[in-house]
């Protein structure tokens, strides 16, 4: 039976080497913690840390241009720092700045809704300002639990406020792809596998043609009772070859395999590349929208002989982005990231080639399918 692996290292032919990748980005990452790489190369290391939260990364990839809510998101998220090493001084100062921007920007971000969403993203802004005092509150007494909790609301206030300005879907889609499925909007589906349950958020916003093919899969039932056909530990997860010869999914109509674009989008571009790595198009340390940043990130498999010739297979990350971060990791830019498993991740680390995908299942975004243009 044939199968599209996920082929990163060089030569080797479809089932060519790939551990020697994984095996020199752990030796470069190894390399830059311990201080010995030359100036030059420390130059070209992401600043900051990298955001490896599922759900910050979900937040962060929404179309929208919200100043002030996105300024509160990030203080918040960028508290983690602070809450590993017990700066409960300079937590409970983000508490109270955050509790006031809340306060005197509240009008300014009401404004910025359409009327028809005003009363709803007042309700959460009501509800994130008791978050906020709880946050206070939880810092002053040093709990990092209830800090915790607090924190978690008050980012899912937050994000519930800037889905609702998305609005209507922003991009155009090639025409050369009329008659692919495409997924304007978000979807979360439930993988249901022999270990337990994993759920995920697929995001059209960003990879609609991936996203909107790896959904139509999942109504279609394509995904029940289909085993991981690459288990790699630190690495991959892949599953998605369908019984039979065929490498991907056979459309009932054409009777021709169904092939999916190569789709990634760069902040600040109107719609994805399609069809081009970084490489090809010269952008050598740039960062996707949709960066493979978190251990569960779905990426869509092709062949290492072409970019456009992914069909059905995907593949679950495993690694680190600590030891492979964005811009480093040769996966960014080379492959279509198009969600993020948000729970089950327990579960995700159990799973080996001797599991399989029992039935997977749209839970939410049906709405947001669409067959073809």
């Amino acid at each position: 039976m044939g199968w599209r692996p996920l082929q990163l290292g060089a030569g080797g032919g479809r089932r060519g080497p790939r551990l020697r990748l994984v095996a020199c980005l752990l030796g470069l990452a190894l390399v830059g913690i311990l201080g010995l790489l030359p100036a030059a190369a420390e130059a070209a290391l992401p600043r900051g840390n990298a955001v490896t939260d599922p759900t910050a990364l979900l937040r962060d990839a929404l179309p929208i241009e919200q100043r002030d809510l996105q300024d509160l998101q990030h203080r918040l998220e960028q508290t983690s720092d602070d809450l590993r090493a017990k700066r409960w001084s300079a937590l409970a100062s983000v508490a109270r700045r955050s509790q006031s921007q809340a306060t005197a920007k509240r009008q300014a971000i009401l404004s910025s809704f359409p009327e028809a969403d005003q009363a709803p993203v007042s309700a959460l802004l009501d509800t994130l300002d008791g978050q906020l005092q709880a946050l206070s509150s939880a810092a002053e007494s040093q709990q990092r639990e209830a800090f915790l909790e607090a924190r978690r609301g008050a980012l899912a206030s937050i994000g519930s406020a800037e889905a609702l300005l998305v609005g209507p879907y922003p991009y155009a889609i090639p025409s050369e792809f009329d008659a692919l499925p495409r997924l304007l909007g978000r979807a979360t589906v439930l993988l249901r596998t022999t270990k337990g349950d994993l759920t995920a958020v697929v995001d059209g916003y960003n990879a609609p043609l991936t996203a909107g093919a790896f959904v139509d899969l999942v109504q279609r039932g394509f995904y029940d009772n289909l085993p991981f056909v690459r288990a790699e530990d630190f690495y991959v997860l892949q599953s998605g070859d369908p019984k039979g010869d065929a490498d991907g999914y056979i459309d009932p109509t054409t009777k021709t395999e169904r092939r999916v674009p190569l789709e990634i989008r760069v902040p600040g571009k109107e719609g994805a590349f399609y069809n081009q790595t970084f490489e090809d198009l010269g952008l050598f340390k740039a960062e996707p929208v949709l960066p493979f940043n978190a251990k569960g990130t779905l990426g869509w498999a092709h062949s290492d002989e072409a970019l456009d010739d992914g069909s059905s297979q995907f593949f679950l990350f495993l690694s680190e982005p600590e030891l492979t971060p964005a811009g480093l990791n040769l996966i960014d830019g080379r492959y279509a990231a198009f969600g993020y498993v948000v729970e089950g991740l327990d579960v995700l680390n159990e799973l080996t080639a001797e599991d399989g995908i029992v039935s997977a299942k749209l839970l939410e975004g049906a709405e947001n399918l669409r067959q073809h243009a």
